[in-house]
């Protein structure tokens, strides 16, 4: 009997677009509340962005029969997070540069204040407050796929060790328990 091979990109696409639902939501969240996004806060996207990866390395898994290599569970975790990363670089980008662009605004005066604080000089920060807000959206976006994809493979590697279950010998599909030689009296 042959094993079906699941293919790793199925769950992960599905866990990726469930969590960039997901995202879309914690950053409206943020913005409605009023939060400042440069805020700890901003690191609440990490806690469903691992809760999926590990969602999504253990859907393959199971469509595994409940055996997975530890290289398989690292490979379905990366793919969940390279995925998340370039869908969440495709909202970023639109939603820094056609939907909520005033958030722009809100987060170079924040880091604004903050370059202030540390005695920086006008000129400097002029400068770099002009650069930031033309490429904001794509710096963002970039951002967005770098970061998912360190952070996946940490998260991958941790997944991939927790759900690692290697098939024995015997669990091997075809195997037939040996019969024995003497037949019983």
């Amino acid at each position: 009997m042959e094993l079906k091979k699941a293919s790793p990109s199925a769950p992960a696409i599905k866990w990726a677009l469930i969590g960039l639902v997901t995202s879309i939501i914690i950053t409206y969240a943020i913005q409605f509340s009023n939060l400042d996004p440069n805020s700890a806060v901003k690191y609440i996207g990490l806690i469903p962005f691992f809760g999926f990866l590990l969602l999504a390395q253990k859907e393959y898994r199971e469509q595994l029969g409940g055996f997975m290599t530890f290289g398989e569970g690292f490979l379905s975790g990366f793919l969940y997070s390279i995925f998340t990363g370039i869908l969440s670089a495709i909202f970023l980008y639109l939603y820094y540069a056609v939907l909520s662009p005033e958030m722009v605004e809100k987060t170079v005066a924040s880091a604004q204040a903050q370059m202030e604080a540390k005695g920086m000089s006008q000129e400097q920060i002029d400068t770099a407050m002009n650069i930031t807000r033309k490429y904001f959206a794509v710096i963002g976006a970039v951002s967005a796929v770098f970061g998912s994809a360190i952070m996946g493979v940490i998260g991958a590697l941790i997944g991939a060790a927790i759900f690692k279950k290697e098939r024995s010998p015997f669990d091997t599909p075809g195997y037939n328990d040996p019969e024995p030689l003497d037949s019983p009296v």
